[in-house]
């Protein structure tokens, strides 16, 4: 949970009088002039509903059109061939059954790979069995192979656009759904300020609504006002045109929350609930009832089971694989390091990993020793706590004196300097993913300040993490850094670490741009 922020701002709250949409003060994105209506309807409105699936079909359409030889061959298809003209459908319908069509917050192209692949593999099988039972024999090898192909690139590339579109709208806030939060405490102050922080959600916080709510030291700091309490909802919605509500911890009581949850749907306003308990939750929670109430059921992964004992076999592995192909650029860099400045190619650091237990961690010297470091002393300066910064922020990066090298420079900014890290994996001090490992000194002081940051020394520290590869690393917030490192360790699975693997290999490549 996000740890309050002292700042000196003052709560404000604007009674209801029925000039909402005078008084309040909203995003500039959100007035009605400043937003091209199009874009809004297309990209964020009624219309990206149409949008996605017309995109499809186009592409899937033009693929078949493509494998059978173009617009006047289609129209004129072969009795063999005609099977293919299902292709487009099946594959539409098959994506609408794996929820491609359902809107979310924000969803990664990386997530839609496999039911993607799934869905236009399966419904290229079901082309070729049609084929047999209709005419005696599928369609050519051929045409199955490169109807295959060219849909699934037609619908990747597709989505891959559109997403980009939508990405690149809300990060300039020229698209965005105004949302209504319920509850002013710390949880909803959260929640505000991560909507603020990342547009990429699409969702704009407009204010808030509480009973009683929280003052602005204790949330530590909000940025939208609070508007009124729960009765005044109806009012707010008509006014601000919020198209989303999301129910944090309030202090109204539950029966009102309800009714106001059911009120928002009449009103067609999308409603959205931070569930109690929610940093217990992962992915793995299933719906059941007892009569009519309904119950979920938690099931998480055992660090110390069978699950983690095979991935931690798989990163020794995947780590002697990686020195051995990348043992010229490790040898290179080495080099490059000695002639840089004085001193030696590697140093090692003190860290705190797996059930806070200390090792050595090693990475390429991107500094030139300060006086008070000998060969073997860490990269950064004895006094490095004597630096920590103030708020929320995270220790790392440049700490004091910047005495990188133009090689260190360019090694940190590759990260290069980390490969050394791949023989702490081999040593079973670490793992290829998983959080990074603090400095014994900072952790005694987390641990103490930061809620849940304890929790993450329950796996193995990892060379990049879900943290690191969603931009927390260096100087970034303490807080955030930890909710990832926890949410990674909750939703462990093997996809998951696919999928941070891939987005760290894409994160190098911008690097390296």
């Amino acid at each position: 949970m996000d740890q309050p922020r002292i700042t000196q701002q003052t709560s404000t709250t604007l009674p209801l009088t029925g000039k909402l949409a005078r008084d309040a003060p909203r995003p500039k994105s959100l007035l009605r002039g400043d937003l091209d209506g199009r874009l809004q309807w297309m990209l964020e409105g009624a219309g990206w509903s149409v949008l996605r699936p017309a995109v499809d079909f186009v592409l899937l359409c033009t693929a078949v059109i493509v494998v059978l030889g173009g617009v006047h061959a289609t129209l004129h298809v072969s009795a063999i061939q005609a099977p293919l003209l299902v292709l487009p459908p099946l594959v539409m319908l098959l994506l609408y059954l794996r929820g491609l069509y359902r809107t979310r917050l924000r969803a990664l192209v990386l997530d839609g790979v496999v039911p993607v692949v799934s869905g236009v593999s399966i419904a290229a099988m079901a082309v070729a069995t049609i084929g047999l039972f209709a005419n005696g024999q599928a369609p050519s090898q051929s045409d199955e192979v490169r109807s295959w192909l060219f849909a699934l690139l037609g619908v990747g590339l597709g989505r891959v656009a559109l997403s980009g579109a939508q990405r690149w709208a809300r990060g300039r806030r020229l698209v965005g759904k105004p949302v209504l939060i319920v509850g002013a405490g710390l949880v909803g102050s959260q929640v505000a300020r991560l909507l603020e922080k990342h547009p990429e959600y699409g969702l704009i916080p407009v204010g808030f609504v509480d009973d009683d709510p929280r003052s602005v030291t204790e949330v530590g700091g909000r940025d939208v006002p609070v508007l009124g309490t729960v009765e005044d909802v109806d009012e707010i919605v008509e006014e601000s045109g919020v198209g989303k509500l999301i129910v944090a911890f309030s202090s109204a009581a539950d029966a009102r929350i309800s009714r106001l949850i059911q009120r928002c749907q009449e009103l067609g306003v999308d409603v959205s609930v931070v569930p109690r308990m929610f940093d217990t939750m992962n992915q793995r929670a299933w719906y059941d009832t007892v009569g009519g109430t309904p119950l979920l059921t938690f099931s998480t992964v055992d660090p110390r089971g069978w699950q983690f004992a095979l991935k931690h076999a798989f990163d020794r592995v995947f780590a002697l694989v990686l020195l051995v192909l990348l043992s010229p650029v490790i040898l290179c860099a080495a080099l490059a390091v000695r002639l840089s400045s004085p001193g030696p190619a590697l140093f090692r650091q003190r860290r705190i990993g797996r059930d806070d237990r200390a090792f050595d961690l090693y990475k390429f010297r991107s500094m030139r020793l300060g006086p008070t470091q000998s060969t073997t002393l860490s990269d950064d300066d004895d006094t490095a706590l004597d630096f920590l910064l103030g708020g929320d922020t995270a220790p790392g990066g440049v700490e004091g004196e910047d005495r990188r090298t133009l090689v260190g420079r360019f090694l940190r900014r590759t990260s290069i300097d980390e490969l050394p890290q791949l023989m702490n994996v081999l040593r079973g001090e670490m793992s290829i993913i998983g959080p990074r490992p603090e400095r014994p000194e900072f952790v005694e002081l987390f641990e103490h300040d930061v809620a849940r940051y304890g929790e993450r020394h329950r796996v193995k520290s990892g060379i990049t993490g879900w943290a690191q590869v969603h931009g927390l690393r260096g100087q970034t917030s303490l807080a955030e850094r930890v909710e990832w490192d926890n949410y990674y360790i909750a939703h462990w699975s093997l996809g998951l670490d696919v999928k941070i693997l891939v987005l760290t290999l894409v994160a190098l490549v911008r690097s390296g741009e």
